[in-house]
Order: C-alpha cells, then sequence, then structure tokens
C-alpha cells in the first residue's frame, strides 16, 4: 500500500515522501497517528504544497543553527569539581550540567540535544557536541579541574 507521510518517520521516510508500506502498518498505526494520509491524487497534490512549505521553513531553521554554531566558536565550558585520587571525579559531569552552563552563558540548549558518549567522570579535557540542527551540529570543548580544598 502506498502512503504519503505527514511527518518525519523514523527507517521510512521523511515528511511528503511517498513510500510503500504494509497495509496493515499503514491502517493500524500511520494513519490512526497522523504520520501518514492514503496516496491518492487529490493527497499528493495537498502534500506537495505541505511539503514546499516544511522545506522552505526547514531550511530558514538549518540557516538559524549555522549562525548559532558561529557563536559556539569561542565558547569553553569549566567546571570545578571535586576528585579523589587517579582523577575520579566524586559525580560526573552530564548533558543536564552542560546545558545548565551553557544556559549560564546565554545560550538556551535543551540537555536532550548534548550528546555524551558517557557521563565525564575523569578530570581533564573532553568533548561534547551539541546538535543544533538534524544537519548542524557543534563540538564545544569542556575542560574539568580539581576543587581546591
Amino acid at each position: 500500500m502506498e502512503v504519503i507521510l505527514r511527518q518525519d518517520v523514523e527507517k521510512l521516510g521523511t515528511t511528503g515522501q511517498v513510500v510503500k508500506v504494509a497495509a496493515g502498518y499503514a491502517r493500524n498505526f500511520l494513519v490512526p497517528r497522523g504520520y501518514a494520509v492514503a496516496a491518492t491524487e487529490a493527497n499528493k497534490k495537498i502534500v506537495a504544497q505541505q511539503r514546499e512549505a516544511y522545506l522552505r521553513k526547514e531550511a530558514k531553521l538549518a540557516a538559524d543553527a549555522q549562525e548559532l554554531a558561529k557563536q559556539f566558536a569561542n565558547v569553553t565550558l569549566d567546571f570545578v569539581m571535586k576528585a579523589g585520587e587517579n582523577d575520579q571525579l566524586f559525580g560526573s559531569v552530564t548533558a543536564q550540567d552542560i546545558a545548565d552552563q551553557l544556559e549560564k552563558k546565554g545560550f538556551t540548549i535543551d540537555r536532550k540535544k548534548v550528546a555524551l558518549d558517557h557521563p565525564i567522570r575523569t578530570l581533564g579535557e573532553h568533548k561534547a557536541t551539541v546538535k543544533l540542527h538534524r544537519e548542524v551540529s557543534v563540538e564545544i570543548p569542556v575542560k574539568v579541574t580539581k576543587e581546591e580544598e
């Protein structure tokens, strides 16, 4: 069965794309949740107009993300934390901590947009990736130093 996606569906397609799926998947999952509509000629025309609007909006968001990425060029995050022997931290630096530190510097970033392979648990310099857009991400240096007692 052919359907037209009304929004991005992971591992299936993007908004406005015509995809072929099993009838049950379309009937029981995609259509009831508003993710897709049947691929009729009338729906194709409507969705083509919506896709053009979506692409214009997406291009504007990507351009805004590029501008924001340029502002991150000189940003370095410094954390002063208690640490034990072997430079192991008591606790860790998480995505939420990084988002909070960015908030103090004037950037409003959701913690879900901060990508860390794992929480930072050692002293030293690390990298955190901030996903500003699907196509735009920026690496921010994170420096963790030991708190003087």
